[in-house]
């Protein structure tokens, strides 16, 4: 007696796919690879054309003694290293405009963030009527014309203009705001608030309305009144958004240039001047090098400001 032994093939499992050819898996991987790189290519160009070349040229340019004459000449140009960072920390000029940035952060962020997260707060629970229009008119201030909102403020704050004709009714003598060291800073900080509160309003109402009202309503059963709540729930649960509106809202202060540029152009004396305003007044005398230099000397700044923020509120939040 014999037994043959017969190789049978693999039964084939009802539902499941054949191997798949690897040379054919391999192309539609590549194809589907080129497909996505070709709808990334536009935004690449525009990067590159707009951002990263230009980055990589300013850092060039920071390091060497390029100014205007020089543009036709410009492989002529000696290399300084860091002698215009040097530069730029032994000019009083450019350590007083760090210092009125700083001012502009430490007061127009926490000034800008209580507005906006009082109106948030009016317009998430005590503004039932016409909810809508206040929100609009709200955040209209975000997406006015810059140049004509200045020209207003110009008007308003001038000697002759609606504060001081406002004041002088009440039997005050309205000062020269615009030209007055120690009241043209409030006047452009202002200006930065009414443009920024709108901002800082809506990410605070997207805040608090994704707070769940199960947990308003539970803290109300167990006797806790309105100030509790606030504080113990919605102050707590709103730190991601707070984290968010302090980090956006401390980059656009620290690089702050339309205000002070529209209303006082940095005066007087300086008293108003901005690094990011410093830097475009280094680049309008044809000081290249030492503007390049200035602008990363921003861009270490917002690091570092972003870093400290993150690193205090994110464990929290």
């Amino acid at each position: 007696m014999t037994i043959t032994l017969t190789s049978r093939a693999p039964r084939t499992q009802p539902g499941s796919r054949p191997v798949a050819n690897p040379a054919r898996a391999r192309t539609r991987s590549l194809r589907r690879t080129a497909v996505a790189w070709l709808f990334l290519a536009p935004f690449i160009v525009v990067f590159l054309l707009y951002t990263a070349i230009p980055t990589v040229a300013a850092l060039g340019f920071s390091l060497t003694d390029l100014h205007g004459a020089d543009l036709r000449h410009p492989f002529a140009v000696n290399f300084t290293g860091l002698e215009n960072y040097l530069r730029l920390f032994q000019d009083q000029t450019f350590l007083q405009d760090i210092l009125n940035t700083v001012v502009f952060v430490a007061v127009g962020v926490p000034l800008t963030m209580g507005v906006g997260f009082a109106l948030a707060l009016a317009l998430n629970s005590g503004i039932q009527r016409l909810r809508g229009l206040f929100r609009t008119v709200f955040f209209a201030p975000v997406v006015t014309n810059v140049v004509a909102a200045a020209l207003i403020w110009q008007y308003a704050f001038n000697p002759s203009g609606t504060v001081n004709k406002v004041l002088g009714a009440v039997g005050f003598a309205g000062p020269n705001w615009l030209d007055d060291q120690h009241l043209a800073m409030p006047v452009v900080i202002l200006l930065g608030v009414w443009r920024n509160f709108g901002t800082a309003m809506v990410l605070f109402l997207a805040g608090l309305q994704s707070i769940p009202q199960d947990v308003y309503e539970a803290a109300a059963l167990d006797g806790a009144g309105k100030w509790r709540q606030l504080r113990h729930i919605t102050v707590p649960l709103l730190l991601p958004t707070t984290l968010m509106v302090s980090v956006l809202l401390t980059v656009f202060y620290l690089q702050v240039f339309d205000e002070p540029y529209l209303l006082t152009n940095g005066g007087p004396l300086g008293s108003t001047e901005s690094v990011a305003l410093y830097t475009y007044h280094q680049f309008g005398v044809g000081e290249f090098g030492v503007s390049s230099a200035a602008s990363f000397v921003t861009l270490v700044l917002v690091a570092l400001v972003s870093i400290v923020q993150f690193r205090l509120l994110r464990p929290r939040a």
